[in-house]
């Protein structure tokens, strides 16, 4: 098992949060994840990476799997600026490849927001910290343990 699956599966653990985890053929995209987890594509909570320019970290915005972030939106609610996060920068503060960002279990705190979008589900699943693995979690499961603020962002 990878460092980056096992962080993920820690932290669920520690929060005491319903889970399943589930090894995938293929989860580098929105539409792939949902295939492989045999859920509705507004069900994925995609990972969308910026660069505060001001701050010079990332900023993370979890939205649903049909929708994209308006990077006019993102700014404002981020408070700065926004620019494109580059591999290096990702890996660094969150731990994880582009492809596999899970919304939680980062090596560092994120500046992190959610769609209320992924609210309307029971059950909403995400990258498991590795590019062919999924996680389950309950959309309130996933604001609790992650810390992360709904605010309207997408298009």
């Amino acid at each position: 098992m990878s460092k980056s699956l096992k962080r993920v599966r820690a932290a669920l653990e520690a929060a005491g949060a319903a889970y399943e985890i589930r090894e995938v053929g293929e989860a580098r995209t929105a539409e792939l994840a949902a295939q492989s987890a045999g859920c509705a594509l507004d069900q994925i909570a995609k990972s969308i990476i910026f660069r505060g320019e001001k701050t010079g970290h990332i900023v993370l915005f979890i939205t649903a799997g049909g929708n994209r972030v308006s990077a006019t939106k993102a700014s404002t609610v981020a408070g700065q600026p926004l620019g494109k996060a580059d591999a290096a920068l990702i890996r660094a503060e969150t731990g994880f490849a582009i492809g596999g960002v899970a919304p939680l279990g980062h090596l560092n705190p994120v500046t992190t927001f959610l769609d209320p979008k992924l609210m309307e589900f029971d059950v909403i699943w995400a990258a498991a910290g590795t590019p062919r693995h999924v996680f389950s979690i309950s959309p309130q499961d996933l604001e609790r343990i992650s810390g992360v603020a709904q605010a309207d962002f997408t298009e």
